[in-house]
């Protein structure tokens, strides 16, 4: 009834990374019975492996319409449409899917959804819940929402609780720039410092990291790492200069990465006068990151039962 032996199969196939012949034993179930199941996994596989959203929406459309037991297509869709910017239908199928199954998954792009459709309360309360620590990137974006919304005093706490051991860590100029926008000078500049070593330094968080330090009165190690930071920056451009190219490395592709170290190095030039100007906040970019599941009915690596009722 449900395709087990071919949906099996080609979940052994996907396991030993033999992808043509995993995607034909998917279409095949897909031919033998079209069902909750076999729509379902086509679609997981022609998204996350293939590329190909809309083919994936179609099955997915017609599994939803089956009125499905599993939260799977249901969680599915909802990551499609939030990678897809399309909100609305992302928070009304993660709303279903969590109704069914709550998983962090589903819970973190329902917080996004929300995030997005101005819902900043709903989007607290569900990064929260799709955290897996105290430390980890749904706590950090849970933080940035307690700020937005004025709770600075709990943003705060539970920010000062971040582990930079945690396994789930969120990362350290990230942390930095929650600290940043709080007008906490002294506790991003700590941050902002465990990251210069690791970090890739673009332009936007070493402005932050500047900026705190001369807000901290700090401006001999704000010259001295931006000193640094420039050199660097004239250094790759020197080394992309000499860089041959190829099929895979084309002119084009290096004359448009050195125009962005120029941006870089420009923008490095004219730090210290705009962060000394009046009214100059840096302002870091926020856009949450999807979480992806698997949603592969029969999966052995994840335990994932075939399709069926659920158990009573």
């Amino acid at each position: 009834m449900y395709n087990l032996n071919t949906n099996q199969r080609a979940i052994e196939l996907y396991e030993k990374s033999l992808y043509t012949e995993a995607l034909a034993a998917f279409e095949l179930a897909v031919e033998e019975s079209r069902n909750v199941q076999s729509l379902t996994n086509l679609a997981w596989f022609y998204y996350h492996e293939e590329g190909k959203s809309q083919q994936a929406e179609e099955l997915l459309a017609e599994a939803l319409q089956m009125a499905p037991y599993s939260h799977f297509p249901f969680s599915l869709s909802g990551e499609i449409y939030v990678e897809q910017k399309e909100w609305e239908k992302a928070y009304r199928l993660l709303l279903q899917a969590i109704q069914l199954t709550p998983t962090t998954e589903a819970f973190h792009n329902l917080a996004i959804a929300s995030y997005y459709l101005g819902k900043l309360e709903e989007a607290a309360a569900y990064f929260r819940k799709g955290s897996k620590s105290v430390s980890d990137y749904s706590m950090y974006n849970h933080v940035k929402c307690l700020i937005e919304l004025g709770r600075v005093i709990e943003a705060k706490e539970k920010l000062d609780a971040f582990d930079e051991n945690d396994g789930e860590f969120a990362g350290s100029v990230e942390v930095a720039e929650l600290y940043l926008e709080m007008k906490l000078y002294r506790e991003a500049a700590i941050w902002f410092q465990k990251g210069w070593g690791s970090y890739y330094k673009q332009p936007g968080w070493v402005e932050g990291y500047i900026y705190s330090l001369f807000k901290l009165n700090q401006m001999e190690t704000a010259e001295q790492l931006l000193r640094e930071v420039m050199e660097e920056k004239q250094r790759d451009i020197q080394d992309s200069e000499l860089e041959e190219c190829d099929e895979t490395w084309t002119l084009a592709d290096k004359t448009a990465y050195i125009e962005q170290l120029n941006r870089e190095l420009s923008r490095y030039e004219s730090l210290l006068e705009r962060v000394s100007s009046d009214g100059y906040t840096p302002k870091a970019e926020f856009t949450p990151s999807l979480y992806s599941g698997c949603y592969l009915f029969g999966c052995m690596r994840h335990n994932h039962a075939p399709y069926g009722p659920p158990q009573e």
